[in-house]
């Protein structure tokens, strides 16, 4: 008699708590389930802890779980959500390998209406179980993620939310806003940079201009020098001629 009274106190729980499912759906309670918060899990960890789509009529969305695998052991993971026609899944199963992740890309089909204050109801499970070692995802078993077949079960719930374009603009425009000021002092060192790198620029060439004249002066000099040396040379050989003349000349009998 105890043993029903706690299974029907468990049942009543379960309709309550369980926004996931009608009282419909609610299977029988196996004392191998174990049912974790948002994110939360002993076998892997999910992130991020809920399913965030922006959504604009006539196109797809899509957000990345990132699921890993926090034990020693093989986990094999399935998706399943309230609402399969709305969303496509890949992958929905797998097998995740010891300390190792993988990502699950869920895709929002193109909607034609918006839905109620943008509000959305539907939600996500992640069921994860640990399997024999090297276990391939083509060999799981029917019942892997059956809660009658007795094995130990974990599950984690994911929410839904929708995120209008119209949100995320103002986001944008209020991070702009934000920014201003970081804009105007970026400008202002730009211009200053600018204004060193064109005061280099002139003073480089000025140096330039006064080397170029001070080698003109020195060229000019050696120049004059060389002219100054070759007139000289120029008159002691004439005077030389000249004197040898002179010295035939005088030595010539009359």
């Amino acid at each position: 008699m105890a043993s029903v009274d706690l299974l029907h106190h468990l049942f009543q729980l379960l309709t309550h708590s369980s926004s996931l499912y009608s009282p419909r759906q609610v299977r029988k309670i196996k004392l191998g389930t174990q049912i974790s918060g948002v994110g939360e899990n002993q076998l892997i960890s999910i992130q991020p802890d809920e399913l965030k789509f922006l959504f604009e009529l006539e196109k797809q969305s899509y957000c990345d779980l990132k699921v890993a695998n926090k034990t020693e052991h093989f986990v094999a993971f399935k998706v399943k959500t309230t609402s399969p026609k709305k969303y496509f899944v890949r992958p929905n199963t797998g097998v995740i390998q010891p300390w190792d992740s993988c990502i699950i890309r869920v895709t929002l089909q193109a909607q034609r209406e918006y839905p109620p204050d943008m509000q959305c109801k539907d939600k996500f499970l992640l069921q994860s179980t640990i399997v024999p070692p090297h276990t391939d995802v083509d060999e799981l078993p029917q019942d892997t993620f059956t809660k009658d077949s007795g094995k130990t079960l974990t599950e984690c719930k994911l929410k839904v939310s929708y995120i209008s374009p119209s949100t995320t603009q103002r986001s944008s425009e209020s991070g702009a806003t934000n920014g201003d000021g970081q804009s105007s002092e970026t400008i202002s060192t730009i211009q200053r940079l600018k204004e060193e790198r064109d005061a280099a620029v002139k003073q480089t060439q000025q140096l330039q201009h006064e080397l170029e004249t001070v080698r003109r002066r020195r060229n000019q000099r050696n120049s004059g020098n060389g002219l100054s040396l070759k007139l000289a040379a120029m008159v002691g050989l004439i005077g030389l001629i000249i004197g040898f003349i002179l010295k035939l000349t005088l030595a010539s009998p009359t």
